[in-house]
């Protein structure tokens, strides 16, 4: 039988060496949806773009959408976009178009995100692009070089809904449709179910 003292100093050392090795886990943090649009975090915006295809009009649609670490709309545009020959052709165009407006409206942090793993890999990866829209690809790698910061990101189309619906309503447009610091009416359903998530 041992002494009681010894065994309150022995229970004692074994509690705080659990909580100490408590204390040095790293917890797994919760892995993020990527089926839902996240926020960018302060001071990076996070641009969302699509196209959409219109064969019966000869045309394509380009929706952009800038937001910020709160989810805020910070600029938004809808256009239409010249006759493309595939989904390809069009996201490509389409972000080139997404980084001239972003540009222009004096964006200079930018996580870049589109739905077509085909064309966010290639603007991902540098070096010389010698597919079909290889010229387009660096010109808006070139784009991204004059940002302070920028990083592309594929994200699955549900992460990417307002954009898409902005591409959408590019059908309805005659010239190109710009928000600035204000909601599209065409995306307020949209930008509420990713608000909820």
């Amino acid at each position: 039988m041992r002494d009681s003292r010894w065994l309150n100093k022995r229970a004692w050392d074994y509690l705080n060496e659990f909580q100490q090795s408590q204390d040095q886990l790293n917890p797994q943090l919760p892995r993020l949806n990527t089926n839902t649009w996240v926020a960018p975090t302060d001071p990076v915006y996070k641009l969302n773009f699509d196209a959409a295809i219109f064969k019966e009009l000869n045309c394509s649609g380009v929706g952009v959408i800038i937001r910020n670490a709160n989810g805020e709309v910070m600029a938004a545009m809808s256009a239409k976009g010249p006759p493309v020959e595939d989904s390809e052709v069009a996201e490509t165009l389409a972000c080139r178009k997404a980084m001239e407006f972003a540009i222009d409206a004096g964006f200079s942090e930018l996580l870049i995100e589109g739905d077509n793993v085909v064309v966010m890999s290639s603007l991902s990866h540098g070096g010389t692009n010698l597919s079909r829209l290889g010229l387009i690809v660096q010109d808006i790698q070139w784009l991204a070089t004059g940002l302070r910061w920028a990083q592309f990101s594929h994200v699955k189309r549900s992460a990417n809904s307002v954009a898409h619906v902005l591409a959408r309503y590019a059908k309805n447009v005659v010239e190109e449709k710009i928000w600035l610091e204000e909601t599209p009416p065409p995306v307020v359903e949209a930008l509420y179910l990713d608000y909820l998530h």
